[in-house]
C-alpha cells in the first residue's frame, strides 16, 4: 500500500462516527467486468445516481479515514518503546509501504489516538 497524499490527522469529533451508507459487495460476475460498479452503471436518472454516487465516496472516505486511523494505532503499538518486541521506524515503515518521515508521523498520530482515547476501535 503506498503513502497517502495528505498527513495524518486527528479524528474530528473522535466521540461522533457519521453513519457512512452501507456499501454493498459486488456479485463475484461483476468483478469480472471492469465497468460494473456497484451497479452505478444502471442507474438512468441523474439525480438518484448523484445520491448513490454521493453516498458512495463518502462511506469510501470514512472506511479510509478509519483504516488510517487502525494502521496509526498499529503503528504507535508496534513502536511502543515498553514492549520488548518493539519494533525500528525503519522495519515498520518497509512493511507498511511508508517513508520512514511518515511513519514517525503516523506512529505520533496513533499515541495521540491512544492517549486521548480515540482509537479506532473505541
Amino acid at each position: 500500500m503506498s503513502e497517502p497524499h495528505s498527513a495524518p490527522r486527528p479524528h474530528a469529533g473522535a466521540g461522533r462516527r457519521i453513519r457512512p451508507a452501507q456499501l454493498l459487495f459486488e456479485p463475484p460476475t461483476a468483478v469480472a467486468d471492469p465497468e460494473h460498479f456497484f451497479d452505478l452503471e444502471s442507474i438512468e436518472d441523474p439525480r438518484e445516481l448523484l445520491s448513490r454516487a454521493t453516498e458512495l465516496t463518502l462511506a469510501f472516505r470514512a472506511a479510509a479515514d478509519r483504516a488510517t486511523e487502525f494502521q496509526a494505532v498499529a503503528a504507535a503499538q508496534l513502536a511502543d518503546p515498553k514492549r520488548f518486541d518493539r519494533l525500528p521506524v525503519a522495519v515498520i515503515a518497509e512493511q507498511a509501504d511508508w517513508s520512514e518521515d511518515y511513519t514517525t508521523r503516523m506512529i505520533e498520530f496513533g499515541r495521540e489516538l491512544l492517549r486521548d482515547g480515540a482509537s479506532p476501535a473505541g
